[in-house]
């Protein structure tokens, strides 16, 4: 589920933290902060995923409830049941690895009800809801739309959900929830596929479990020679070093560690990851500022002969 793209981001943030803290923080440290931020987001995963079957449950409790009132009307004895009986949420429901990360990192929305009433209020007063509830189709596939829809339309944007994941984790941020997201919509797909395996493990395979730690200490360790060609370049290029604003160092120095350090990603994917976290994590002018210096220190390390890849 955590893939390079999203490494990468957190990579540049705790260098940027590391950076601003040190000697105080040690690398060590800014190690562990960096595996426990990657960590948290897959934890945002999985309490993404278990929102729908918990708001689900306390709706049942609700039809069971009105069932059970003292006058009952006939809507409350005979209660649409399609949005308590999706599929998707009971396949949510029952997937033991789900379930199994719940218990052992204590994932539950349960700890604050005002928020899932207030979202599941919002939920049931939705168009989406109201369609899905009116419409005949009944099917898996339907099923997962919905909560796909309710999750991108009405749960995320919704200012309630804001404060919550910010209340839980310090680590979430509004681009941890845009690429979870995928990751969740992802797997409500999966399992509409009838896919076994649809629950996403936290890395693809080992050598991405590796590649943040790896890139942060190869970062750390050649940011003296690589300020350097930083500077070399920002002056040939007739600008004051002195104005580069740290994110931008920061993001360049990580750029040309990967480049030297990491021989099977293509300097091209290289470039093109630090020059969009430029876009989106510094000034406005970064992009374009990172690319100029980034492209001409390549050159300048192929014609040293520091790295052989185009």
């Amino acid at each position: 589920m955590i893939n390079r793209v999203l490494i990468r981001t957190k990579v540049v943030q705790n260098l940027y933290s590391y950076m601003l803290t040190k000697p105080e923080r040690t690398l060590s440290n800014a190690l562990k902060d960096l595996e426990n931020s990657l960590a948290k987001t897959y934890e945002l995963y999985h309490y993404l995923l278990r929102l729908p079957v918990e708001l689900t449950h306390i709706q049942e409790m609700r039809l069971d409830e009105a069932r059970n009132k003292y006058m009952p009307t006939e809507e409350d004895l005979n209660p649409n049941m399609k949005f308590v009986n999706n599929r998707l949420v009971a396949a949510l429901a029952s997937n033991e690895q789900l379930n199994q990360y719940a218990e052992e990192h204590t994932v539950t929305w349960n700890d604050d009800p005002i928020f899932q009433r207030l979202i599941l209020d919002k939920i049931l007063k939705s168009g989406l809801y109201q369609d899905y509830m009116a419409d005949d189709e009944d099917s898996m596939a339907g099923d997962c739309l919905l909560w796909q829809q309710l999750m991108k339309q009405v749960i995320l944007p919704d200012e309630n959900m804001a404060d919550a994941i910010e209340q839980r984790s310090l680590y979430w941020t509004e681009d941890d929830m845009d690429l979870t997201i995928q990751f969740v919509t992802k797997t409500f797909r999966r399992m509409a596929d009838g896919d076994e395996e649809a629950v996403l493990p936290m890395y693809k395979d080992e050598e991405d479990s590796q590649f943040g730690r790896e890139l942060f200490t190869a970062t750390i360790s050649l940011m003296p020679e690589n300020n350097a060609l930083i500077d070399e370049m920002v002056l040939s290029s007739r600008w004051d070093k002195n104005r580069i604003v740290l994110m931008d160092r920061i993001i360049m120095c990580a750029a040309m560690a990967e480049i030297r350090t990491f021989d099977k990603i293509p300097t091209a994917v290289s470039l093109n990851e630090y020059i969009e976290l430029a876009k989106n994590f510094s000034t406005a002018a970064s992009g374009k500022f990172v690319n100029g210096i980034l492209n001409n220190a390549v050159k300048q390390l192929l014609k040293d002969g520091t790295i052989f890849k185009h």
